[in-house]
């Protein structure tokens, strides 16, 4: 997506040869004429699908997953990194770990929310070693819902997390697929390239 990368370019900032920062208008601060356009393009590349949920995890994953929410007319559900009081134990939970922060997440979603009737899209900000995907993954397997397919708004395509999903059969639809971090500066997968 041309858009996503030329921002990513403008403002964006490599901070090691792992790590971009995207805070001013992804995971902090949301551009959100950006994102109506991430959230029109995740509709495209999912048109032939009937999706029914849209599931993400807090918080960075919200903006992108509700503008496809917005979209397509469905509602968006996102999974809660700590438990609350009004959330129970009527939960799918699943482990999730974060290497950026170090620390391991239980994340839950309200069964109520997320049924096996429903065909859902996952939708992340980053891909980079898996883990949120295979923990949204597991989540809706125990619901015995459908997986559509997941959408990320930036994928390190550098790490192994993308090949793993794809490895397991997963669809996987990123926007902005990076090639490599080195150096400071952002170099991008071309098309087919990768």
């Amino acid at each position: 997506m041309k858009a996503l990368q030329e921002k990513i370019h403008e403002v964006g900032r490599v901070l090691s040869a792992d790590v971009l920062k995207v805070d001013s208008f992804l995971n902090h601060q949301i551009d959100p004429q950006l994102m109506k356009e991430v959230g029109e393009e995740f509709a495209n590349r999912y048109a032939n699908e009937v999706i029914t949920k849209v599931l993400t995890i807090e918080s960075s994953g919200i903006a992108p997953a509700t503008f496809l929410g917005l979209t397509i007319g469905a509602p968006v559900v996102f999974a809660r990194k700590k438990q609350s009081l009004t959330l129970t134990d009527n939960v799918y939970t699943s482990e999730v770990y974060s290497f950026t922060k170090q620390e391991s997440n239980k994340i839950s979603v309200s069964r109520d929310f997320l049924t096996a009737d429903d065909n859902v899209i996952i939708i992340d900000d980053f891909l980079a070693n898996g883990e949120a995907v295979k923990g949204l993954v597991d989540i809706v397997n125990q619901s015995g819902a459908h997986l559509v397919g997941v959408g990320i708004v930036i994928e390190k395509g550098f790490q192994q997390g993308g090949k793993l999903l794809r490895d397991q059969g997963l669809r996987i639809e990123s926007l902005a697929r990076i090639k490599s971090l080195e150096n400071g500066k952002v170099e991008f997968f071309e098309d087919g390239e990768f």
